[in-house]
């Protein structure tokens, strides 16, 4: 089993972007995707990388928790959120 930090990927509803990233990053990511399918549970492709990768770097960023943490106090009576700012439901 890999030590990768990126693992145990779950199966999720996607929403389609298109996103244009630099040819070391892309070299990365297929590298990235070639070692954690080399553990032959899964086979992944670079781009099914990109999204939890997102995830867990905003997950471990603190000015992103604590705005987080902001916009859930803000939320108005009706549990709407006064400024939403991201479209992903929570999880």
């Amino acid at each position: 089993m890999s030590t990768l930090k990126l693992a145990g990927l779950q199966d999720d509803t996607p929403v389609k972007m298109t996103i244009e990233v630099p040819a070391d990053v892309h070299r990365d990511l297929v590298l990235y995707a070639e070692v954690l399918s080399a553990d032959g549970e899964r086979t992944y492709a670079a781009a099914q990388l990109i999204a939890p990768m997102l995830s867990r770097f905003m997950a471990a960023d603190r000015s992103f928790i604590t705005a987080k943490a902001r916009q859930v106090v803000g939320r108005s009576s009706s549990g709407a959120l006064a400024h939403p700012t991201s479209a992903r439901g929570a999880g």
